[in-house]
Order: C-alpha cells, then sequence, then structure tokens
C-alpha cells in the first residue's frame, strides 16, 4: 500500500466508524414523551374501599389500605401516543399518625383501547381531619411506570403526582395532577 493511499483509507474507515457510532446511538437512544395533565376530564374519583387499623404504639397510628378508581372524560389530557386513559385502579397502603406519613402503592391504567398500564408509586401526605370526621390533605408521589398489556409492554415512565385528597366514604375525592416522562423500551 502506498503512502498516499494508507491515510485516505485511515480517514475513510475512520468516518465510516463515527458515522456507525451516531446511527446506533440514535437507534438505542430512546424518545420521551411529556406527560402533564392537571385532572382535565377527570369526572369521578371515589375512595371504593379502605380497612384501617389501628397500631396501638401512638394515639392516632393506624396502618390503612385503601382502592380509588378514577374515571376521565373524552377531554383528559392523560394520554399515552394519543390513546387516552378511560380510568385508572389505585390500591395502596398508608402508614400515617393522624392522617400524616408514607403511603406506596400501584396503580393501572385502563386505556380506551382496553389495554393496561401499571405503575408503582411512593408518596408522602399531610392532612387534617374533618367536621364530617374524615381526613383532607394533600399528597406528594414519585410514580414510576413498569409495563403494561399489549403495545404497551416495554412502556417505562417517571412521574410526579401531587394529590388533594378526602377520605370521606360517601363525599370523598381524590384529584390528582401529573407531570412526567415515558418512554418505550425494546
Amino acid at each position: 500500500m502506498s503512502a498516499r493511499i494508507f491515510p485516505k483509507a485511515f480517514q475513510l474507515t475512520a468516518i465510516a466508524f463515527v458515522a456507525a457510532l451516531l446511527v446506533v446511538d440514535v437507534v438505542w437512544a430512546q424518545q420521551k414523551f411529556p406527560i402533564e395533565t392537571k385532572g382535565e376530564g377527570q369526572t369521578e374519583s371515589k375512595y371504593t374501599q379502605q380497612l384501617a387499623v389501628d397500631v396501638g404504639d401512638l394515639a392516632g397510628h393506624q396502618v390503612r389500605v385503601v382502592e380509588i378508581r378514577r374515571t376521565y372524560s373524552e377531554e383528559t389530557k392523560l394520554s399515552i401516543k394519543g390513546v387516552r386513559v378511560k380510568e385508572s385502579w389505585l390500591r395502596g397502603l398508608t402508614d400515617y399518625v393522624n392522617g400524616s406519613g408514607p403511603a406506596r402503592g400501584y396503580t393501572v391504567w385502563i386505556m380506551v383501547d382496553g389495554e393496561k398500564i401499571f405503575l408503582t408509586w411512593d408518596s408522602v401526605s399531610q392532612s387534617e381531619p374533618t367536621a364530617a370526621g374524615s381526613r383532607r390533605g394533600s399528597s406528594e408521589a414519585v410514580t414510576r411506570i413498569s409495563g403494561g398489556t399489549g403495545k404497551y409492554k416495554g412502556i417505562r415512565g417517571l412521574l410526579r403526582d401531587s394529590v388533594q385528597f378526602d377520605t370521606d366514604p360517601n363525599q370523598g375525592y381524590s384529584r390528582a395532577q401529573t407531570k412526567g416522562e415515558y418512554w418505550f423500551e425494546e
């Protein structure tokens, strides 16, 4: 190989290598999509089940299992790739002293196409008693999207939720504002 051909061949190989790395990097990069909702289109939020048990170590210390069903109208902005969330089921555990403390649980989003998306969350809540005997307050949560069914199988994401709530079994509510992003893993 002549002295002139070697540097040109090296340059062409180096350029091809760098170009290949750029293409691979673009293919491997996961496109991220934003999620942001302020409760638009949420038509109902109801505590469907609750069971609270006194711990006995401190006054007001209870562990609780809770289930909340939320439904969404066609105006909801809570959607994944243009497919909106029709309803959600939240099931969780709280460890509260006088209505404040940590909680963790799971949520299932049921999409209008019938598929499901699974979420896991951890939160901290604080609340005060109401005249009706319920607790009214707020909760801040970090939520991880961990998968789904069908075309949502590889979905992942990270969300931050801010929730206003009242635990009254008849008039209670739970309104969430959500902001974050999701992506799909292959």
